[in-house]
């Protein structure tokens, strides 16, 4: 793409803390015919990856509490990808670890920026067919795993229930892929 006129320019990055975890920036940002001023930017080093594990008309699905807004909900698996992983490696892992299911199949989904004013962060989904009961899951992943039948996905997003924002993109967009697919293939 070429240069807009609304194109925002950064003139410079001061990095402010950095972790393995996720680093803080303060760019120099310059936005056209405005001023110039410190906006700060969340980058994150590894790459972000979850799954929307189905089984017919299920989805596997962890219930989970979050210190951060100390709320409990409704999740798909999620994590990072190591250094130098594979983002399928990475979302197979975290599956297996999280759910104790073997992801046989696996099929990228959606690529999306979750947070674009303000980080640098993608998540990577995709959709995992064919898994496998091999062991049992990280107990500090979840309190549950379970599998949820898709038909209840609306009602427990309205109820609040699944308010993770990967989890809500990631479900979203596989009911509607699917509703697409069935409308595509009435006999589907």
């Amino acid at each position: 793409m070429t240069e807009s006129p609304a194109q925002w320019m950064v003139r410079g990055t001061h990095r402010v803390y950095a972790s393995e975890w996720v680093n803080v920036d303060l760019d120099d940002v310059e936005i056209p015919g405005g001023p110039r001023f410190e906006h700060h930017v969340l980058r994150f080093p590894r790459a972000s990856v979850g799954a929307v594990v189905v089984d017919y008309d299920r989805v596997l699905l962890l219930w989970r509490h979050r210190f951060t807004t100390d709320t409990w909900g409704w999740e798909i698996p999620a994590g990072w990808s190591d250094d130098g992983e594979d983002p399928v490696t990475a979302v197979v892992r975290e599956v297996r670890e999280e759910t104790g299911y073997q992801s046989d199949t696996v099929t990228p989904l959606v690529t999306y920026s979750p947070m674009t004013g303000i980080s640098t962060q993608r998540y990577r989904v995709y959709l995992v067919t064919s898994a496998t009961l091999v062991g049992a899951p990280d107990t500090a992943e979840a309190s549950r795993v379970e599998w949820v039948p898709t038909a209840d996905l609306p009602d427990l997003i309205a109820a609040g229930h699944i308010t993770d924002g990967p989890s809500l993109t990631a479900l979203a967009v596989y009911l509607i892929t699917t509703r697409a697919d069935h409308q595509a293939d009435p006999s589907g």
